[in-house]
């Protein structure tokens, strides 16, 4: 932290400080010499003297000492009025000044003044140039050289039988210094051995201790690598810095393929649907998101961002009920105040392009560093040339930083995690650190807390509470479409009020195209300095929280849809008689699943089920009824000459409906053993249909959607019905399967292009149309919530939509189709290509368990509403009841 901004430190040496020589107090202070590349800097050995600091741009002379260079170790010192300082070579430097740092070990700005040492020639030959882009250039060709001379030492392997796949160079990476050396990787341990040895010889990790991996922007090139070796953990465990993507792609490749438990890298939809689930806080989805938009704790430019979220740091209780107590969530800090985005905006009218709205951004190294001062005073001091800021800007009060953030001309910065943590350090002056007097006499000492916050402690456990009520989980995802999603670029950006400097976004600038080399460290340097959004992480509206005033969707969506066509017969549990617990319970234990009993028929099953009778439609276009106690074949019935593609019992097991591929839809009475009626409604194959309260969807491969009235759940066998189209729903492309949500005001419907779309059925509309299957959709179906759409298909895909937004949120892969499942929102049970029946648990994005089920695909699969039996039947002509056990 004494080095400056994009300084090298390179080696050290032993040397002596030596104070009054010749004189009678003579005194020799050892210690070391560190040579940087912008810098010399001697540390002595007791920390009771102070660091010198000498900046070689501060040079007035340098020459070896002793012109003939015999005298190689300075028999004869040169001596200034501060001392001396001999080591074992023969360059001499007379400086300007030289910075005197934590003398007596405290922590206080430095200070300035003359002194002579000795130094390296070309370092300060470097130094000396004129342009700020040869001093950088010139200073990157002696690092590389000195990278290039050295390699990472085989002898720090962990064990001799260690197989090394890739060394490179590269820069390990710490709030505001980078430090060079080699990085090195085996089959079992990741390494990094700075050039320097500092702050150790060798930083070893384990690779089966990593447990998240992320590739990092810095400096808004694509070069860095963040490895986590715990799960929530705001700080990682090394972060580096690449000279080349190539090199950091690799060994992210290499961390990937030799970590045996390794946990691939996650994408944030995956999170948001823990989120939205309630199995991730609001402020361990906020952590998440931060760290896939390369926000980092060892990035000071990219610091994780968090929201200011109360508004009231003047009351002397706090109301988490009442919704004024909170920040606007949908607007940015920016534009808070009306009276001061107006100003703004006029500003905004009147500039050239590139256009922004704010000259500062929500998160900058300066800014973090104001919220952390108290407890890393060295890097303030580092950010500011070894001085503290004015006492008045300093961070005094929460109150009066929240006022400025709304009324000041140039202050829109948000808030840091620190704020809903647990250490309430960088609000305490633990260190007693002497951070000046304010215009007002008192001395800057701790944080002013608002009149609510009876002690740090409180402060920070109310901010927790407001951080995850209600109101916040309602209107959290407001916040994140400015910050992380689709209103932080482009037009809607702009009609947000959330416009920044282009230098501040991924893309603004390409570094590479710069030629000029003074010009290019200065947009590095700005870049680094001025702060840099997040990465783009969303391009639609994010999700809302499912909490527990949405719990209903809307007054039409029930969270109690079934998992199959077909209804409870009589003589079954009901509905009313179950708890939440118990299906919780159920689907909690879906692994379980034991084979009670199987059947075999002539020919593949089809679809679809029923708990008392059992139905199949075979694809000799006949559909047969057996006995489930008996396992005796009740009936077989007829329709066409061609196969049938799906059927469905109707309420009070009266009636059965079924489907085919001659375009016909058939009635069937089991009272009167007959067929009652058919509906000639496409043009052609008939592919899936749906029954609920009297009305009928039918898809098909004429392209269509097709809802018909008036049929009643007990057709009588004396007249023929009259079918009323009420609703044609069109698609581009053949429809392959449809879905209802409970109270059968959304339809879901999957193609054989594999586009899922989604209708609402009140105004016979789409709402989202969401291509995420690259063949054809197998089965669809909604959540019990209503909330979201799972699909699956030939691509072998399963993917999680949010009805809301038309997000894909989740998508998990497996290595064959699954052809049909049954879900809670949570889990899954799918039935695959091989017959395998397949348990995955969405939220933790993996598959759980494989139960061997038969040995052709299976076709279909059916849940009884108390979730204890399920049906499964395949092209093995097998149909399979399954119990579940615990």
């Amino acid at each position: 932290l004494l080095l400056n901004l994009e300084e090298y430190y390179f080696e050290q040496h032993t040397a002596n400080h030596i104070q009054n020589k010749g004189g009678q107090n003579e005194r020799k202070i050892r210690g070391s010499l560190k040579i940087c590349s912008k810098s010399v800097i001697f540390e002595p050995d007791a920390i009771s003297q102070p660091i010198i600091k000498i900046p070689l741009r501060d040079c007035i002379k340098i020459g070896k000492h002793g012109e003939n260079g015999s005298n190689r170790h300075f028999a004869k010192p040169v001596v200034s009025s501060l001392g001396i300082l001999t080591i074992p070579q023969s360059l001499s430097i007379c400086l300007s000044q030289v910075y005197f740092i934590k003398e007596h070990n405290i922590v206080a700005p430095y200070k300035i003044e003359r002194v002579i040492l000795r130094k390296y020639l070309y370092l300060h030959r470097a130094s000396c140039l004129d342009k700020l882009g040869d001093q950088t250039a010139m200073i990157t060709a002696i690092l590389q050289s000195r990278l290039a001379r050295t390699s990472f030492d085989k002898n720090r392997f962990q064990s001799v039988s260690e197989k090394l796949h890739m060394e490179c160079k590269a820069e390990m990476v710490t709030p505001l210094v980078t430090n060079p050396g080699h990085v090195c990787i085996t089959d079992t341990n990741l390494y990094f051995q700075p050039l320097n040895g500092y702050p150790k010889p060798v930083v070893q990790i384990t690779l089966q201790d990593v447990r998240r991996i992320y590739k990092r922007r810095h400096g808004l090139m694509p070069l860095g690598l963040e490895v986590f070796c715990t799960e929530d953990d705001l700080c990682s465990d090394i972060y580096l810095k690449f000279y080349e993507p190539q090199d950091r792609d690799d060994l992210y490749f290499y961390i990937a393929t030799y970590l045996e438990h390794h946990v691939a890298e996650r994408t944030a939809e995956s999170y948001t649907l823990q989120w939205q689930r309630g199995h991730l806080s609001n402020y361990q989805y906020l952590l998440h998101l931060n760290n896939l938009a390369d926000r980092s704790c060892n990035d000071l430019s990219q610091y994780p961002v968090f929201p200011w979220i109360i508004s009231d740091y003047c009351s002397a209780e706090l109301d988490l009920s009442n919704p004024g107590t909170f920040r606007d969530l949908s607007r940015p800090v920016g534009a808070l105040n009306k009276e001061r985005l107006e100003r703004l905006l006029a500003r905004y009218q009147e500039m050239p392009e590139p256009k922004f709205m704010y000259g500062s951004h929500y998160s900058s190294p300066g800014y973090v560093l104001f919220y952390l001062v108290r407890i890393a005073p060295e890097y303030m001091l580092c950010l500011q040339n070894g001085r503290f800021d004015n006492a008045d800007r300093m961070f005094n009060s929460i109150g009066e930083t929240w006022k400025n953030c709304l009324d000041g001309a140039t202050d829109f910065k948000e808030l840091i995690p620190e704020f809903y943590g647990d250490d309430v350090s960088f609000l305490v002056n633990n260190l007693k650190l002497d951070l000046g007097k304010r215009q007002g006499g008192q001395m800057v000492d701790d944080v002013e807390l608002p009149p609510w916050a009876r002690s740090p402690e409180d402060f920070l456990q109310k901010s927790k509470d407001a951080l995850e009520s209600n109101y916040v989980s309602e209107h959290l995802h407001e916040w994140i479409d400015l910050i992380f999603g689709y209103k932080q670029k482009g037009s809607d950006a702009v009609g947000a009020h959330n416009v920044f400097h282009p230098l501040t976004y991924e893309g603004g600038v390409d570094l590479n195209s710069i030629e000029d080399p003074d010009e290019k460290v200065a947009m590095l340097t700005q870049i680094l300095e001025f702060g840099q959004t997040p990465k783009q992480l969303f391009v639609t509206p994010h999700p809302r929280r499912i909490t527990p005033k949405f719990k209903n969707f809307s007054q039409t969506y029930s969270h109690n849809a079934p998992m199959a066509d077909s209804p409870v017969s009589p003589g079954e549990e009901s509905f009313e008689d179950l708890t939440e617990e118990s299906k919780t319970l159920a689907w909690n234990n879906i692994a379980k699943l034991q084979l009670h009993d199987q059947y075999k028929i002539h020919k593949e099953v089809r679809k679809s089920f029923s708990y008392v009778s059992l139905l199949i439609v075979k694809s000799d276009s006949t559909l047969k009824m057996f006995s489930k106690e008996s396992k005796m074949l009740q009936r077989s019935i007829s329709f066409s000459n061609m196969a049938l593609s799906s059927c469905l019992l109707l309420p009070g097991d009266a009636t059965v409906i079924s489907s085919s591929w001659d375009n016909n839809i058939y009635f069937y009475s089991i009272a009167f053993a007959r067929r009652q009626d058919t509906l000639m409604g496409h043009d052609d194959a008939v592919s899936k249909i749906c029954w609920h309260d009297n009305r009928l969807y039918s898809a098909s491969w004429d392209s269509t959607v097709k809802v018909w009235s008036g049929v009643p759940a007990e057709m009588t066998c004396t007249r023929r019905q009259r079918f009323d189209m009420l609703a044609e729903l069109e698609h581009d492309v053949s429809v392959n399967t449809i879905s209802l949500n409970a109270a059968s005001t959304l339809l879901v419907s999957g193609t054989k292009e594999g586009t899922v779309n989604i209708w609402d059925l009140t105004t016979a509309t789409m709402l989202h149309q969401i291509p995420c299957h690259s063949g054809t959709v197998c089965d669809a179906a909604f959540s019990p919530d209503s909330r979201h759409v799972l699909s699956t298909g030939e691509d072998g895909c399963l993917n999680v939509i949010d009805v809301q937004t038309g997000m894909l949120i989740s998508s998990m892969t497996s290595d064959e189709p699954q052809r049909c499942f049954i879900w809670d929102g949570n889990s899954v049970l799918s039935g695959s290509q091989s017959g395998e029946l397949l348990v995955w648990d969405l939220l933790g994005g993996k598959i759980s368990e494989r139960i061997q089920g038969h040995t052709g695909a299976v076709t279909c699969i059916w849940m009884n509403e108390q979730c204890s039996s399920i049906i499964t039947g395949g092209e093995d002509r097998q149909i399979m009841f399954w119990k579940l056990q615990y």
